[in-house]
């Protein structure tokens, strides 16, 4: 700031409030212009630390995740949140910490330095997760997790809503025998698929049967596996918990002489385009809102929306139809290659 006094010829104090644009100061139309062109010349930056300790705040927010940086379809996240922190004029400090807890706290540490807005905390898959304690010195949001005390404003993916919309894909082309491969592993997004593919079928007239309901490892594998059980409980559709199972689930149909969506209709979730779209047929499947939960946490942080009594804002998850469903066989009738092989 010396300096660009000295090429312009003004006092410190006289740059201090050009730059900060100060509207009652009495600065000479000269003088300013002067002042702008040392600014130009020298290619000045205001000290952005130093202007935060005056004011007691920053435009930085800060995003710690553990390893969404490092998958893809997660990324999204980063995305979201990055494009939603631009329209207010913010920028995101991200800190991608895959699990080290001494990067963690010397992330943390680095943002509340900078004192950020806030901190979004973010998880690559949808699980309960322990609030790192310094991150009670500040606003914090937590993105695809939540805390179970309840004590932290988390956005969420709608698992409810997206087990039901998924379900409602095959009702809608008269399917009525519909399976479901859940995955093994306890979590929001196993149980609440399984109870919004339950709130459908209920609202649909049809009766929940216990035998369509197939637990599976949630990986290509896992659905590969269960082919032989699900089809002789007869099914015309199955609700995959996630793409990666209905990719098993394509393998071990093709196997075996059957046609999706002629012999079974198929719906997965994530929507990982990387296999979904590329899955022949395309999968039809209920996408994971990973932008829209990034830039949702921006919002709920900067207070532009507000978070429920329970502190909890759940992102829909919509659906994504491409060709791996129709019409339904006869009355939930066994589909009619089922047993066949290749020789």
């Amino acid at each position: 700031m010396r300096e660009v006094a000295e090429a312009a010829g003004v006092s410190v104090a006289t740059v201090s409030l050009v730059v900060n644009n100060k509207p009652d100061a009495r600065i000479g139309a000269d003088a300013r212009q002067r002042v702008h062109d040392a600014i130009r010349a020298l290619g000045y930056r205001p000290n952005a630390l130093a202007k935060n300790l005056v004011s007691g705040g920053s435009r930085f927010i800060g995003l710690v995740t553990d390893a969404i940086a490092t998958t893809p379809f997660a990324g999204q996240i980063i995305h979201g949140a990055q494009d939603e922190a631009w329209k207010h004029g913010y920028i995101l400090l991200i800190a991608n910490i895959e699990g080290n807890e001494e990067a963690e706290r010397e992330a943390i540490s680095m943002m509340l330095e900078h004192q950020v807005r806030g901190v979004l905390y973010s998880t690559w898959y949808h699980r309960a997760a322990a609030v790192p304690a310094p991150l009670r010195e500040t606003d914090v949001v937590l993105v695809n997790c939540y805390s179970p005390a309840g004590d932290v404003r988390a956005v969420v993916p709608a698992e409810v809503q997206g087990g039901r919309t998924a379900t409602e894909l095959l009702l809608r082309e008269g399917h009525r025998r519909i399976a479901i491969i859940n995955t093994t592993t306890p979590s929001p997004a196993h149980d609440g698929r399984l109870r919004g593919y339950r709130e459908a079928l209920e609202a649909a007239g049809v009766a929940y049967d216990p035998a369509l309901v197939f637990n599976a490892q949630p990986d290509q594998s896992g659905g590969y596996d269960v082919v032989e059980h699900l089809l002789a409980q007869g099914p015309t559709g199955v609700f995959c918990h996630n793409d990666r199972v209905a990719m098993g689930l394509y393998d071990g149909l093709r196997e075996r002489g059957l046609s999706i969506p002629e012999d079974l209709a198929v719906v997965g979730f994530d929507n990982q385009e990387v296999i979904a779209a590329h899955l022949r047929p395309p999968l039809t499947t209920v996408a994971l809102p990973h932008y829209e939960l990034g830039a949702a946490g921006v919002r709920v942080l900067l207070g532009v929306e507000d978070a429920p009594g329970d502190g909890r804002v759940e992102v829909a998850c919509p659906a994504v139809v491409r060709s791996s469903v129709g019409p339904a066989q006869g009355k939930g009738a066994v589909p009619r290659a089922v047993g066949l092989r290749r020789s």
